[in-house]
């Protein structure tokens, strides 16, 4: 099924068996997960899940984040974390714990050939700092979280087209619209052109409703409504009704 344009999608996520079942879908063009994701999941061990994640998948890319605060060891991080695979982008935050632009790692690892991915970006300013920092030759991903915008009552569209525009003077560099908040979203990011949506398995089990004729799904709200007060065997002290003279 083919539901965009041009945009890529990427699952986001750090359930191993998920990820799996996921690599099998031809949408699917590359995988994302982070710190967060992974605690939530119980990964105890990183590298170890990184190795089983690239041995099942070596053919498309995924991204994995350094997790130091300091300069000196989030590019030591990242260097290893780029030589488990060809295919691994490194996720570098925009900012240390302390606010400071990460600038330097970027510049140093791009400098170094390696394929960063940098997350938690929220405005066009940081993009258009980080573009500077970007090789001219060598790829790169660049994570505006367009739905954390949108958390705070902000239209992301503007946004991420500044986005874009800031990018233009790096051709290898591609906009990645994060944490999406509902299908909706997926279209959005192709109609403007952003190269990669990270979508998460819970949108992506969405992806069946797409085009769904809008009265048979009214119906089946009804029908849900009805079967679940049955269910939960709820009643409602009515009169009963007199008979018609």
């Amino acid at each position: 099924m083919n539901i965009v344009k041009t945009v890529k999608i990427f699952a986001d996520g750090a359930d191993l068996d998920g990820i799996l079942a996921l690599s099998k879908n031809p949408l699917i063009k590359g995988f994302t997960t982070n710190p967060t994701l992974m605690r939530k999941a119980g990964i105890a061990d990183y590298e170890i899940f990184a190795g089983r994640l690239l041995a099942a998948i070596p053919d498309r890319p995924i991204s994995f984040e350094v997790f130091a605060d300091d300069f000196d060891d989030m590019i030591a991080q990242a260097r290893v974390i780029a030589s488990w695979g060809g295919n691994v982008n490194v996720k570098i935050p925009v900012m240390t714990t302390k606010g400071a632009f990460t600038g330097p790692v970027i510049r140093a690892l791009a400098n170094a050939g390696v394929v960063v991915n940098v997350t938690a970006v929220m405005t066009e300013h940081q993009v258009e700092r980080i573009a500077e920092c970007l090789s001219p030759t060598v790829p790169a991903i660049v994570s505006v979280f367009a739905g954390r915008i949108a958390d705070t009552g902000r239209d992301p569209v503007p946004v991420m087209r500044a986005a874009l525009r800031a990018l233009s003077s790096r051709s290898k560099a591609e906009l990645l619209w994060a944490s999406p908040r509902e299908l909706l979203n997926i279209f959005q990011a192709d109609d403007i052109g952003c190269h990669i949506i990270t979508v998460s398995h819970d949108l992506l089990a969405k992806l069946s409703l797409v085009g769904k004729d809008l009265n048979e799904y009214s119906l089946e709200t009804v029908k849900m409504f009805h079967r679940d007060a049955a269910m939960a065997g709820f009643s409602i002290g009515v009169p009963a009704r007199r008979a018609a003279s």
